[in-house]
């Protein structure tokens, strides 16, 4: 199947760009696997010590060191783990060599049943180099089996960013007084940063269905992110890269894929209303041969996606093609790891997949 791009460019008509490519780009980089027989991984970050962490949506907290798995968890979290739920997101803190913060954000269940969502900073024990819990930065967020959003990241503000689905209760995206279908901006600690552009409100941005990818253009320091689109029979698949600005309404559900409205923004581009990418974590690449790239993850797409922006225009999409089509899977992280390699974690664990014996894994791209 073919899949169909639209952007839009500033000041000008929605442009349709030829379907990318299926056979693999000439500057496909060689796979080696990194770690095998995991549980649906859903995120993962780098230690300043070379540690690789990285979430199990049951609730584990895991850790390669040396290259190898280990085979305790770091932690376990009192995830609830259904349909899209679970342990989610993963970030280190910037000073994680100092003061050893981890931040997760996990779905549970309440003393009444619901499904709701938490975001929590951890720390590490330097005895023992376990996990342990510190603080609840932000609770009781509404939850569902699908649309928890999920992706945890600092921005290059210092400012820690999460992202948040609508539940499956659209009208909860259009309400500024509810945290669903919004990316959320915070500091540290759990406060509210004092720039924020509603007072008071962890809100950044508003209108979203369910955002899963945080990226940020390392020389403009501009934000984007991926959403899945609708997926029903009337109306499929639209699934987003968005540039993200501050107090913006991406639409949902007022709008979605090339409708407009005034005050609300249409997406960099979009999969069109018959292909699906349902895309997962995103990045940029600083160096080799994809450097200034945007990479994001398809997990019903099966593949990994990579996207130019014109350097003088930020919703301009100069190229678009997609790799490893089918090879490997759901996947569903993308992260340039401290070595500039490329780490991809699979998802075909979760439910909708079909497993490989090895499955899952995290697997590393490199350049000869």
């Amino acid at each position: 199947m073919r899949i169909v791009l639209f952007l839009l460019l500033a000041g000008a008509s929605l442009l349709c760009l030829p379907p990318p490519a299926l056979s693999e780009s000439a500057a496909t980089p060689g796979v080696e696997v990194v770690a095998s027989g995991l549980e649906t991984p859903w995120a993962i970050a780098f230690a300043p010590d070379g540690r690789i962490f990285l979430t199990e949506r049951a609730g584990r907290i895991r850790i390669i060191k040396d290259g190898k798995l280990q085979k305790e968890p770091w932690m376990v979290m009192d995830a609830y783990d259904t349909g899209e739920a679970g342990l989610m997101g993963l970030a280190l803190d910037p000073e994680f060599s100092r003061n050893r913060f981890v931040y997760v954000a996990y779905s549970y269940r309440d003393p009444g049943g619901a499904l709701k969502n938490r975001l929590v900073r951890l720390r590490e024990d330097p005895a023992t180099g376990r996990g342990e819990r510190e603080r609840v930065l932000v609770d009781e967020v509404a939850g569902s089996g699908n649309h928890n959003g999920g992706r945890v990241k600092f921005g290059p503000d210092g400012r820690l960013y999460w992202t948040m689905g609508d539940a499956q209760y659209t009208r909860f995206s259009q309400e500024l007084s509810s945290l669903n279908g919004k990316i959320l901006r915070l500091n540290p600690d759990g406060t509210v940063p004092a720039d924020n552009p509603f007072a008071g409100s962890p809100v950044y941005s508003y209108g979203h269905r369910n955002p899963q990818g945080l990226a940020w253009q390392p020389a403009s320091g501009r934000l984007y992110s991926t959403e899945h689109g609708p997926s029903g029979l009337l109306d499929c698949c639209k699934d987003e890269v968005n540039l993200i600005e501050p107090g913006k309404n991406y639409g949902w559900p007022v709008i979605k894929g090339d409708e407009t409205k005034q005050g609300m923004v249409t997406p960099v581009g979009h999969s069109g209303d018959s292909e699906t990418w349902a895309p997962g974590g995103a990045a940029f690449v600083t160096r080799g041969a994809w450097a200034g790239s945007l990479l994001f993850t398809g997990l019903r797409g099966q593949s990994l996606y990579r996207l130019v922006l014109d350097p003088k225009d930020p919703r301009k999409v100069v190229s678009f093609e997609r790799l490893f089509s089918r090879q490997f899977g759901r996947l569903r992280d993308v992260v340039e790891g401290p070595d500039r390699k490329i780490y991809m974690l699979t998802s075909n664990r979760d439910g909708r997949g079909r497993p490989a014996p090895d499955d899952d894994r995290v697997l590393r791209l490199s350049f000869k």
